[in-house]
């Protein structure tokens, strides 16, 4: 094992030579098997190898939060204009129709809740559970430096060696902790570690100063968490340089529930993470389809 005296950054990140996708579409997964194959194109478009995930599996440590309050109303009209569909399978069975026909990835860790600590999480579904479900995937956190992270990449662990059992990809969420630094270093550390364990893709966060070197740095794919609710401009903004620096695609909630018309931003996301489409064209589209649906 390597020791921790000599640890530096690195600095070869051969940003002229993009990883080899001629034998996959999306770099990192060319040798699994068909089935896991099979799922990844469920998720990533295969014409793009990108992807918009519609996250609504807040309320498993949140609760009812603002634009959850009642996800039949609020999330279920919206899973058309999605490409997967995020969430816990209390969500899912609840209140998503089967005949959505969208990929889902499971939220499959829970055990915390804003009112304890975050990092203290467990695997929450079985295998054969997300089997009957239908996932295209299942996700967990991992909380690289929080005070279980072993327990949380224990858990992701799991997920991985039961899904590649069965073909089901698994994304590995790299937590944040109250009191974790937001910043390159950290994320790189996070989704290299993530990629190291086996997920077949990762969800992280953008940041401003060294996003290109996270995406670099890890040979599967990304892609970005929304975060904090944002003004559409900025959150297109935020996607568009994510896409230009090499995420595979965002997996957003509160931008996209809380804005001020949540369709509208899912098709202006879908033109800046599929069509090249820059923040402010992604911009103007969401404020012409908005001003369409509003007349």
């Amino acid at each position: 094992m390597a020791d921790l005296d000599d640890i530096k950054d690195g600095k070869d990140w051969g940003r002229e030579q993009p990883a080899d996708t001629s034998r996959f579409f999306l770099k990192g997964n060319a040798h699994h098997d068909w089935g896991m194959k099979a799922r990844l194109s469920q998720i990533f478009r295969p014409d793009t190898g990108r992807t918009v995930m519609l996250a609504f599996d807040h309320g498993y440590f949140q609760g009812p939060t603002t634009g959850l309050e009642r996800l039949d109303l609020t999330i279920a009209p919206l899973a058309a204009h999605a490409d997967v569909l995020m969430c816990t399978r209390g969500g899912l069975r609840s209140s998503i129709p089967p005949e959505a026909g969208k990929p889902v990835v499971l939220r499959c860790s829970a055990g915390n809740s804003i009112l304890t600590e975050l990092s203290n999480e467990l695997v929450s579904v079985e295998i054969d559970d997300a089997i009957r479900l239908g996932a295209s995937a299942m996700a967990a956190q991992v909380y690289i430096g929080a005070e279980y992270e072993h327990k949380s990449i224990a858990n992701v662990v799991k997920l991985i060696d039961t899904g590649t059992r069965y073909g089901i990809p698994t994304m590995a969420v790299t937590g944040v902790g109250k009191s974790m630094a937001r910043d390159a270093r950290y994320f790189g550390l996070a989704t290299r570690i993530a990629a190291e364990i086996g997920a077949q893709f990762v969800k992280s966060y953008y940041v401003d100063e060294g996003f290109e070197r996270i995406t670099l740095g890890c040979p599967v794919p990304i892609v970005i968490a929304g975060g904090k609710k944002l003004p559409e401009r900025e959150a297109l903004e935020m996607a568009y340089r994510a896409i230009d620096q090499g995420a595979a695609g965002v997996d957003m909630g509160r931008n996209v529930f809380q804005s001020t018309d949540p369709v509208a931003m899912l098709a202006a996301l879908a033109a800046v993470v599929h069509e090249g489409k820059t923040g402010e064209e992604g911009f103007a589209l969401f404020q012409d389809l908005r001003s369409d649906t509003s007349a």
